[in-house]
């Protein structure tokens, strides 16, 4: 089954789970059948993605929960603290028996992003502290840390070869997670954001986009390799400055986000264009929307969970009835295993050069009145 944007449309909310408070993150397990949230509530709830079930409540109420992440194993998750003033630890949890495995420490301000290596036990952590910290899982202590002149967002690609750190919102640096202490090997600069700021960033399955997200109602989608901007997508609603975390489809053709308003809006890759925007059950701000790796299944959140599949396959209404795995073309990470179909390291671009630097021209998506770097 292939997503064209005739059943992207059709996407409805087969099943939806109201929280006491805004969800702040979901995640995807690798093999599609697990989603967990974290949210405001001091709780991480993982659902059954088959069966359209609450699972298992898990509780962090001294430290609070955000940018929950299920590792490469799907027994175990890696999570930051929302509380201010807090301990800034990512912790790092065994969900057979719920109990802690590591505390990984460091950072001295919040952790605002946060990737875990689709292949190993890597993980790579942003914080406003002004650093970027890798990790092994296996250890206690960073293997390995950059220094930042502003926020950092920081993120794997599709074969956990290669990361991606975003600074200032004005540049993005390349780095080899084999020789990172060598220093990034391309470096792509940008003007200035102006009005908003990146707040999060992430490569398309296939390898070769890279879509930065705002605190604005502007998303960038990026050519991987050399730098150069393709698209700015808008269209879509961010009047309370939140930042709103966008997904690509699994076969790279498509963006969705969420909008303040309660919508879910579409975009192809191709073109930049909006070619849909999909109406729920959200009653507040829509913050994050991911689309499940292997089935047809996408999930948003707010301060409830919905679960969408597309019309067609919408059959008992109590539950997603997502259906077998959906062949998209690509493989999803390299822990799936199975040959990968994904850019080699070398095709990224040369060695660190600054003068291999993308433009700031973007081309306009969704209509609209928008020039880079004015709002």
């Amino acid at each position: 089954m292939k997503l064209d944007e005739e059943r992207m449309k059709t996407f409805q909310v087969a099943k939806s789970f109201q929280r006491d408070r805004r969800i702040n993150f979901l995640d995807f397990s690798y093999d599609g059948l697990r989603v967990i949230t974290s949210g405001e509530d001091d709780q991480m709830v993982i659902y059954d993605c088959e069966k359209g079930t609450e699972k298992q409540v898990i509780k962090s109420q001294k430290y609070g929960c955000d940018l929950v992440h299920f590792t490469h194993a799907t027994n175990t998750i890696v999570y930051a603290s929302n509380k201010e003033g807090k301990d800034h630890a990512i912790r790092y949890m065994s969900l057979h028996d719920n109990k802690f495995l590591k505390y990984f420490g460091g950072h001295t301000a919040k952790v605002v992003s946060l990737s875990v290596s689709p292949v190993d036990d890597t993980m790579i952590s942003g914080s406003l502290d002004k650093t970027v910290r890798l990790w092994d899982l296996r250890s206690p202590d960073c293997v390995g840390l950059m220094q930042c002149q502003g926020r950092p967002v920081a993120s794997f690609d599709p074969e956990g070869l290669i990361f991606a750190v975003g600074v200032q919102s004005e540049q993005i640096k390349l780095y080899d997670v084999r020789s990172f202490d060598k220093g990034p090997f391309s470096t792509f600069k940008y003007k200035i954001e102006t009005g908003c700021d990146w707040t999060g960033i992430k490569f398309s399955l296939d390898g070769k986009l890279m879509m930065l997200t705002t605190n604005g109602a502007v998303i960038r989608v990026i050519e991987a390799f050399e730098g150069k901007p393709m698209f700015t997508l808008s269209g879509y609603q961010n009047n309370k400055g939140l930042p709103i975390e966008a997904s690509f489809t699994p076969d790279s053709q498509f963006v969705i986000s969420g909008s303040t308003d309660g919508r879910l809006h579409l975009w192809r890759t191709d073109s930049g264009q909006r070619c849909g925007v999909l109406s729920g059950e959200h009653s507040n701000p829509v913050t994050n929307v991911q689309f499940n790796p292997r089935y047809s299944l996408m999930a948003s959140v707010c301060q409830s969970l919905c679960m969408w599949v597309p019309g067609s396959e919408l059959g008992d209404a109590n539950k997603p009835k997502p259906g077998g795995p959906v062949d998209y073309g690509v493989p999803y990470g390299g822990g799936m295993g199975g040959n990968q179909a994904y850019a080699p390291v070398g095709g990224y671009g040369a060695p660190s050069n600054m003068n291999n630097r993308g433009g700031s021209n973007y081309n306009q998506g969704g209509g609209g009145g928008y020039q880079p770097g004015l709002y």
